[in-house]
């Protein structure tokens, strides 16, 4: 279930059928960060309309494509209300505050500056950038790794239970051989829909190209057939990313 609207610094307005938008400030500063999901109660925080996390900080920065999503420079320093002392974009953790996402895909266009560690989050095959489909919670969503530290292109999905934060992560595919192109503007999209027979079917494109596909019969848990939050991951990676879109598939 997608409805129209287009969200641009905060503002909601019609958009074309089937289609939700989210689009950047046209500013340098922060949308939100992970001070304001953990203090809920403090007025001081920054929130977005549009946007919650649970690790990290979002900021509005203005590129010479226009307007971004950015990380910020990756730290694993806890950040305060305007994250002027840290972002924590080493674990970088953003979702949707609407839950009505069922048959989409998700659809943005990345510019990766570049990937990094910190002491604590070492380099690891799987850094990168990720996009979240019907997140139900951290220890329940589907997610497509359209630019990892080795190259490799991923779905996945995580069933509650297990050592990573309460839950366990089952690969449904996985291609190699996509190195990230750094400092260069490229579209990513991933997508979600529930089949005849209860079964849900993902894919993953680089560019306008399907490139990874899977069907989830019920890999490690039940296929994740209820609507969901969208989301972006990224992990010791420094990035920006616009025009971030989910259309009805």
């Amino acid at each position: 279930m997608v409805t129209a609207l287009v969200v641009a610094t905060g503002v909601a307005a019609p958009a074309s059928a089937g289609v939700w938008r989210s689009a950047p400030p046209n500013a340098n500063r922060l949308v939100t960060n992970e001070y304001a999901y953990w203090n809920p109660s403090l007025s001081d925080a920054v929130r977005s309309p549009v946007w919650e996390m649970n690790s990290g900080s979002l900021f509005a920065h203005r590129t010479t494509a226009g307007p971004a999503f950015w990380t910020g420079r990756v730290d694993d320093r806890a950040p305060n209300r305007l994250s002027s002392n840290g972002t924590n974009a080493a674990v970088f953790r953003l979702t949707t505050l609407r839950s009505n996402f069922r048959n989409v895909n998700v659809r943005m266009r990345l510019y990766v500056n570049g990937m990094s560690a910190t002491a604590s989050t070492p380099p690891t095959d799987w850094d990168g950038v990720h996009l979240f489909l019907r997140y139900q919670a951290e220890d329940s969503l589907y997610y497509a790794s359209v630019a990892r530290r080795d190259g490799h292109i991923v779905l996945k999905k995580k069933c509650r239970g297990g050592p990573s934060n309460g839950g366990t992560y089952h690969t449904l595919a996985e291609k190699s051989g996509y190195r990230i192109p750094v400092r260069k503007w490229r579209y990513v999209s991933a997508g979600a829909t529930t089949v005849v027979g209860g079964k849900v079917r993902l894919s993953l494109a680089i560019g306008d190209r399907v490139v990874l596909t899977a069907l989830d019969s019920g890999v490690g848990c039940a296929p994740i057939r209820t609507m969901g939050k969208l989301g972006v991951r990224g992990d010791n990676t420094n990035f920006y990313f616009q025009q971030f879109q989910a259309r009805s598939a």
